[in-house]
Order: C-alpha cells, then structure tokens, then sequence
C-alpha cells in the first residue's frame, strides 16, 4: 500500500481528537519530524563550524527545498509542509540580511508570542481557543461555554488552553533570553528544537488526555452529579 493510500492520519491539534492518540503521528511521523527539525539542526552544525551566518542558511534552505523536491517525487501532499518551508523562508531570509545568526529563530519567538497573547484573550474572553477548536473538530457546538450541565467539559477545555498557554510561555522564556544574549546561537539551536516538536508532542498528549471523553459522556456525568446534590 503507498502512502497515498493510507487512512489519512490526524497530525498536530486534530490528533487530540482521534480514538487513540499517538505522539509520533501527531508531531508527523518520521516526515514531518525531519522536515521540522533537520534545517535547525543542520543550521547549528554549519554555524558552529564555520561562524557565519550565509552557509549556515543556505544549508537550512536546501534542506527544506530538498524535503520539498522528495514531496513533489513521491507526489504526497505539499500543504503540511509549506508553512514550516516559508518559516525557514523568512527566517534565513531575516538572519542573512541582518548578518546575524541568531535572528534565523526570531520569527519563531514572534509566532510564540503571539499564539500565547492569542491564548490569554481567548481565556480573558471566555472562549477557550483549544476548547473551540477541540469542538469544531468533533463536529460539535459551544454549548459547553453555557450550558450548566457540561460544566466539566468546560473545565477540561480551559485547563487545555491553558496548557498551550504555558507550552508557548515556556518557550519565550527559555529562548528569549538565549536570543538576546551574545554568542548563544548553538544553545538557542538547541533549545528550540527540544522545545519544538517533542515539548509540541508532550502537550497534545496530555490534551487527549483531557478532551478524549466524549460530550456526551461528561454532560450526563454532570447531569448525575446535579442530581446528587439535589
């Protein structure tokens, strides 16, 4: 069977919706792993030998046209692997017309930034954008935000908000200093690619966890315990 014929597997946030989870298919399997990890690594390698910043990204943008070129050999889909290409895109692009190294992971902090600030408002505003979106994958409403019979789908949904919430804030922490400090750029290579897919993985796992009992589930669960009380 080609890879073309497989059941379509559910990859990043939509795996948090499937009957069982898995975090090698949800970060992308061996595919998606090397095309979000390899340029970083390779990146950090040439930096780290040479100290320039011009081989470092051309290395990490041949890598991501080559994953590109084997996608369009092998005819698999293009789109999963876009968004990470035209990151490193403007990434390279950013670090070789600065000549610094070290901004070839700025627009990672940027996206990092602003998922979270965009996290915190969903929160502020009360809805929870893992919780909207766990709900539209499933095909399912946002009664849970009113309805007081689905109280704990509701709690389950902002504790995963703010589980993204703090994956991103992690992030920012650990990696902002390391940017704005000299010399950092192999730790700064490091930490996002320890940080990126794997601590990605760890989160959605633990989403899963949360989100993986089914509406109706948790609405008659509730329902049982307003009963008891009354």
């Amino acid at each position: 069977m080609s890879e073309n014929d497989r059941p379509a597997e559910k990859k990043g946030l939509a795996a948090v919706v499937a009957d069982d989870f898995s975090v090698w298919q949800a970060v992308g399997g061996l595919r998606g792993l090397t095309e979000t990890v390899l340029p970083s690594i390779l990146f950090v390698i040439v930096f780290t030998v040479t100290g320039e910043t011009v081989p470092s990204v051309a290395t990490a943008v041949v890598v991501v046209a080559a994953c590109l070129i084997v996608r369009v050999i092998q005819r698999i889909d293009l789109t999963p692997a876009l968004g990470g290409a035209m990151g490193v895109a403007i990434s390279a692009l950013w670090a070789w017309r600065s000549g610094e190294a070290s901004n070839y992971f700025a627009i990672g902090l940027w996206t990092n930034g602003a998922y979270l600030a965009v996290l915190l408002l969903s929160i502020i505003v009360t809805w929870p954008l893992i919780g909207v979106g766990v709900a539209l994958l499933r095909g399912e409403d946002q009664s849970w935000r009113t309805d007081p019979l689905q109280v704990s789908r509701k709690r389950r949904y902002y504790a995963a908000t703010w589980l993204w919430a703090g994956l991103f804030a992690v992030r920012l922490a650990v990696q902002l200093p390391l940017y704005l400090a000299d010399d950092r750029v192999g730790a700064l290579g490091i930490a996002r690619i320890i940080m990126g897919p794997f601590l990605f993985g760890l989160v959605a796992l633990l989403t899963w966890m949360l989100c993986r009992e089914p509406a109706n589930r948790i609405v008659l669960g509730d329902a049982e315990h307003s009963k008891g009380r009354d």
